[in-house]
């Protein structure tokens, strides 16, 4: 992985990261028949790629975006869902209309210590936003938006299996009148229409369908839409303090949130059999480009091809556009952290996605799921992290979520690897 180049880089307390998988156990429309599980960080996930796509056609158009503040404003949205947990939607507006200042209060009191200690000034921007500050700038707007179409997109799964229960049409009418207030964005009225960019949602919200370690019970099971969001979520806190430009903070969300939109088509075809099978990855990867060309992007417009396709194209790889071609880089320094090298921190993404599969692994040993697959895969993860503690993000960070059934291991191993890398002969036993 290279020498440690992330001095300074930011540091995110366990429990933030725990209650945002916590997400994960969130059930949505738990009072209704559901065909799959609905949790809310699906629900969250799908929001993400619905608001993309609303964001591009709003550009399309000549509207001037803040992509840090639509990123960030995405995450101020998701915090107070995970405190809040899944409060009824009627409920939920008229609790904020007649109470929302105390609601936000709490929010912010539950969060505070956990968001300080991510990057300093993120408690007052949370605040801020809560509070609204800002007005209804066009970012809140597209966010809002993408919202009501993720929450459609779910009712219409419950309201097959239920159109006779009572009071369905009511929520039915309620969603509709909702995304009604939306309805001069582009990007809106091609979904309600369901048009080419309906399909592009669709195909996205399948994601929620696929379960991560297929191979193995677990608790909870997280599916692939679920686990892209949570790589997305830790990506952009993990490099918050880093100051990035404002299309370094989008690509690196976006990118990672899209990581995986290829297993569309493929499913998830584990790393040790990939490994195993000569020949295998190479031809994974050639199958999942062509399949990407043929049966996603002609769903989006022409113009932004090149772009999905820089996200889904090697996706762990730094790399930034320069004179309008790809170019890889072992380090994206200052002089590139500028929107118009379009940089993208692969790297960082890349042990996001390891994080997020430890914590999916470690979280169903906690509850007594006993699996060779699962720590197998946890004894794989720290493994790849032990000889090289530091990088975009620290051994440290991984051992925290290390399972008890490994952890005197990982500790003697750590230790062993430290004295190498020290010149420092091991202690004889």
């Amino acid at each position: 992985m290279g020498e440690f180049r992330w001095k300074g880089g930011c540091m995110i307390p366990k429990s933030l990261i725990e209650r945002m998988f916590g997400a994960a156990t969130i059930q949505r429309w738990n009072d209704h028949v559901r065909p799959v599980e609905l949790t809310e960080l699906d629900k969250q996930a799908h929001k993400a790629f619905i608001v993309y796509l609303l964001a591009r056609f709003e550009e399309d158009r000549g509207a001037s975006l803040d992509w840090s503040f639509l990123v960030e404003g995405f995450l101020f949205e998701f915090l107070p869902r995970v405190v809040l947990t899944d409060i009824k939607a009627p409920f939920y507006h008229r609790l904020m209309a007649v109470n929302g200042p105390k609601v936000n209060e709490h929010v912010m009191r539950v969060l505070q210590e956990e968001l300080a200690e991510v990057e300093g000034g993120l408690p007052d921007r949370f605040r801020r936003y809560l509070e609204g500050r800002e007005g209804e700038k066009l970012e809140r707007r597209l966010l809002k938006a993408a919202h009501y179409l993720a929450t459609q997109w779910e009712f219409r799964l419950v309201y097959h299996l239920e159109p006779f229960l009572y009071g369905i049409e009511r929520t039915k009418a309620e969603i509709e009148n909702q995304i009604e207030d939306y309805i001069d964005l582009i990007g809106v009225q091609k979904i309600h229409l369901k048009q080419k960019a309906y399909g592009f949602v669709d195909l996205c919200g399948q994601l929620r369908f696929q379960q991560r370690w297929a191979q193995t019970p677990r608790m909870p099971r997280t599916s692939v839409l679920g686990h892209s969001l949570f790589v997305a979520l830790l990506a952009h806190l993990f490099g918050l303090k880093r100051r990035f430009c404002p299309i370094r903070v989008r690509n690196n969300f976006f990118c990672a949130l899209m990581h995986d939109l290829p297993e569309l088509f493929t499913r998830d075809i584990i790393s040790p059999i990939k490994r195993s099978i000569e020949g295998l990855e190479t031809f994974v990867e050639q199958e999942e480009r062509r399949l990407v060309e043929e049966r996603l992007l002609p769903l989006l417009p022409d113009a932004w091809h090149v772009q999905v396709m820089y996200y889904l194209d090697r996706p762990f790889e730094n790399r930034i556009l320069e004179g309008g071609q790809r170019r890889g880089l072992r380090v994206i320094d200052a002089q590139h952290n500028d929107d118009r090298y379009e940089p993208t921190d692969g790297e960082l993404i890349k042990h996001c996605d390891n994080l997020s599969a430890l914590i999916e692994a470690s979280k169903s040993l906690e509850t007594g799921i006993q699996s060779p697959a699962l720590l197998d895969g946890a004894a794989t993860i720290l493994a790849q992290y032990r000889a090289a503690p530091e990088g975009p993000i620290p051994y440290s960070v991984f051992m925290q979520f290390c399972p008890a059934a490994l952890a005197g291991e990982a500790n003697a191993k750590t230790s062993l690897a430290r004295k190498r890398s020290r010149g420092q002969a091991p202690s004889a036993r």
